[in-house]
């Protein structure tokens, strides 16, 4: 049989905050790459941003960090990675994928010295990193000024993306509107989900702020930290501006 290429995923996003809806991109991303019979994931990566992103009621990393821990408690293969939300500055998602890339790369079997963490057996060979997004990221690339060219380029060139469809968007049509996607389209695995899923980060703190239930929607330990910690019930405002270019 041939050997299958080792594959990691990284998910880079706000979590603010983790629901059901991002663990599920995970596990339906997982399933299309093994369905192709070329790519084994071996991780799953979940890198919240930090606190200088700005975005409107953006709760503090260390709460969106210590939340997605808690949703993935039962994963054996997920793991969340605090280093973008630590950073002092917003870091820009082809800067995630990097570092990240670099990390792998030093983890392999031949690399010594501090810092080294054996990878799995099965993961003898370089492993691939892709970035893993639903198709309302995909949709981003086509925002004038969100994103820089070069770094769309570098994304789907050098990495890769393991798009999950979401009810709403045509993802085939914005990798045709898109010289650079279009170009680099056998770079782009798209997923469908079999179960709609509509979960978003976005519904479930309009909710809390309406008082309404949000269980089921995210990890019952997820939604315990939010209660004990009072979060996403006011209509606050992080300070700062949301950046311009990714």
């Amino acid at each position: 049989m041939k050997k299958r290429i080792p594959v990691v995923l990284l998910a880079c996003g706000s979590f603010n905050p983790i629901t059901n809806m991002h663990l599920r991109l995970f596990e339906v991303a997982r399933d299309h790459l093994h369905q192709t019979g070329v790519y084994q994931v071996i991780k799953g990566i979940v890198s919240p941003v930090g606190d200088t992103y700005g975005k409107k009621n953006l709760a503090a990393a260390q709460h969106r960090v210590a939340m997605a821990r808690l949703a993935l408690q039962t994963s054996d293969w997920i793991r969340v990675d605090s280093w973008e939300s630590e950073q002092a500055q917003w870091v820009e998602t082809v800067k995630v994928l990097r570092h990240h890339h670099s990390e792998l790369l030093r983890a392999l079997p031949h690399a010594d010295g501090p810092g080294y963490v054996a990878l799995p057996q099965a993961a003898a060979a370089s492993p691939q990193l892709k970035l893993l997004c639903g198709a309302d990221v995909l949709k981003t690339f086509q925002t004038p000024g969100l994103w820089r060219d070069s770094h769309i380029q570098e994304i789907v060139e050098k990495f890769g993306l393991v798009c999950v469809h979401r009810a709403g968007h045509d993802t085939n049509a914005y990798i045709l509107a898109s010289p650079i996607l279009r170009r680099y389209q056998d770079h782009i695995h798209l997923a469908r989900e079999p179960v709609q899923n509509d979960i978003s980060s976005t519904y479930v703190r309009q909710a809390l702020r309406l008082g309404q239930s949000v269980k089921y929607l995210l990890p019952d330990a997820v939604l315990a930290y939010i209660q004990d910690h009072a979060l996403y019930t006011g209509d606050s405002s992080s300070a700062g501006s949301s950046p311009t270019k990714n």
